[in-house]
């Protein structure tokens, strides 16, 4: 792959218009990036601090610094901002924003203006979803289960519009990068040239206008239920409340690959790059992506394994879930044969795609288990899926977001950071993150349930252990927001190519300039044309 581009005098986007007002109407896809950056981060920040107040509650029986009724709340936010504002704009708005124009040679999106909306919905949303607090809070859990959510007297009308406006921002950003792929790219980008994070984003993108709008209208139904009465949900008006499970994990479950797709998008650029090799199995890798969000729409059912669903429904679902095991076995074997006799480079952002795969792998395995029937019925409802769904999410997305910021870092702000601290944060979040979430499968097994503000004191001892971890994880998040301010605000300055990577984006200046590339980048080769 090669570019003509050469930009020595031009002006980088991060100097070619200053102040706040230029930020809030800018259409440029890298500020745009930036912005979701900044919004993404704060959410995290809060919902972090929401997650270790749950675990000072949880460090001893009984109440330590909460009531029940304030940890349901505390619980349902931390789960709704982590999953609707971190987690599933996470990688796509942020990364995919700034990047996908950039690895297959464009010099925007395909709808600039769209692109900025998607931001201000996911914005306006969260402050809707905010505002609950005003109006006596939200007890429901993230997952709005009826018909405690229809006739609870709370704030939760104003977080189920919230997310229903945020939905638009998901749906935009999809429709952004679909029509992006089909019609901006480089001459001779060709689908198979395309890198393969392109590939996870544009699948996500599938899922995210697909999927999407069910979740949507679903929450939007809740909302109607509690303002005007209707009875879909409710049975007391022969509503049905399985009704809305069946509804709310025909998205949910795709929305997990939402959040991990993307995230093996970019795993598989760290892990090609730092193991100075050509991607083992590109075509499988690719087609793959496509595999998992085409499966991701028929598993949903096994969230309903005790919900009185037909035996044969449940089997089918059982079969189903296990088969993404499959195209998700495909991208482990293809890393795995990638790093195999590599030239592997031990750097910050290649320990967190290591950190992934260890965490992602027990996530899958235990998922795998899960999907047993005689297994889940056991399970359910224990700290045993709190654990996978962790493993899953956090120890997938979130280590998958932290490489690909110390990845790209230097590229978006044309700045390094400090390698060595990077280090120490991968340390403590890996380390910690094992400490708080592996005990809990063993709380799982033993019986504890999820949810609940109290336990027995047989479970004291793990809950200790697993309080220690989660604060652990936040020191070391908490260090690298340090490490990434420092380095944007005095870091040094960062070559075009510093860690040595073949995709476009390497081959222009950092930051980028204005429009991306001076010239039009002509693409000959593949992505990943190590030698």
């Amino acid at each position: 792959m090669t570019s003509t581009s050469t930009q020595a005098d031009e002006i980088n986007y991060l100097n070619h218009q200053k102040g706040i007002w230029s930020w809030l109407t800018t259409l440029d896809h890298k500020r745009i990036g930036i912005l979701y950056m900044i919004t993404v981060l704060t959410f995290f920040l809060i919902g972090g601090i929401f997650a270790m107040l749950l675990r000072v509650e949880l460090f001893a029986t009984g109440k330590n610094i909460m009531s029940a009724a304030q940890y349901n709340q505390v619980m349902t936010f931390h789960g709704a901002i982590m999953v609707f504002m971190v987690i599933i704009p996470g990688i796509p708005a942020f990364l995919g924003n700034f990047i996908l124009p950039l690895h297959i040679g464009a010099k925007d999106v395909a709808f600039p203006k769209l692109n900025l909306l998607s931001w201000y919905c996911l914005v306006v949303g969260a402050v809707i979803a905010v505002s609950s607090l005003l109006y006596g809070g939200v007890d429901t859990g993230w997952t709005f289960y009826t018909p405690y959510s229809i006739h609870t007297n709370n704030g939760t009308t104003f977080v189920v519009i919230g997310a229903f406006v945020m939905g638009f921002s998901s749906i935009l950003t999809g429709l952004n990068f679909i029509v992006t792929v089909h019609k901006l790219r480089a001459p001779g980008m060709t689908f198979w040239r395309m890198p393969l994070f392109v590939w996870a984003l544009y699948s996500t993108a599938v899922i995210q206008i697909l999927a999407t709008p069910i979740l949507a209208i679903t929450l939007l139904l809740i909302a109607a239920e509690r303002i005007l009465g209707v009875g879909i949900f409710d049975p007391a008006l022969g509503g049905d409340p399985i009704l809305f499970q069946h509804f709310f994990w025909f998205y949910s479950h795709p929305a997990v690959y939402i959040m991990i797709l993307p995230a093996m998008g970019i795993v598989t650029e760290l892990i090609t790059t730092f193991s100075r090799k050509v991607i083992f199995g590109y075509k499988a890798i690719a087609l793959s992506s496509v595999g998992i969000a085409a499966v991701s729409f028929f598993v949903w059912g096994h969230h309903l394994f005790v919900s009185g669903q037909s035996e044969l429904a449940g089997i089918i679902f059982s079969f189903i879930t296990m088969l993404v095991g499959v195209p998700t076995a495909i991208k482990v074997f293809n890393w795995t044969a990638t790093m195999y006799k590599g030239s592997i480079q031990f750097s910050s952002p290649m320990l967190f795609a290591l950190g992934f795969l260890f965490l992602f792998t027990i996530g899958g395995v235990t998922g795998i288990i899960l999907a047993t029937i005689a297994v889940d019925v056991r399970f359910h409802d224990t700290y045993f899926v709190v654990a996978h769904f962790h493993y899953v999410m956090v120890g997938g997305t979130l280590m998958a977001i932290m490489g690909g910021i110390y990845y790209w870092l230097p590229k978006i702000f044309g700045r390094m950071y400090s390698e060595f601290w990077a280090r120490i944060t991968w340390v403590l979040i890996f380390i910690g993150f094992n400490v708080a979430f592996f005990p809990q499968f063993v709380l799982g097994a033993m019986g504890m349930p999820r949810r609940y503000y109290d336990y027995l004191p047989q479970y004291a001892s793990l809950n200790r252990i697993s309080s220690v971890g989660s604060w652990t994880i936040g020191l070391g998040f908490f260090i690298a927001l340090g490490v990434i301010i420092y380095a944007i605000t005095k870091g040094k300055k960062a070559p075009a190519n510093p860690w040595g990577g073949k995709t476009l984006e390497w081959t222009i200046a950092s930051p980028p300039p204005h429009e991306n590339f001076l010239i039009e980048p002509i693409i000959t080769a593949g992505p990943y044309e190590y030698r």
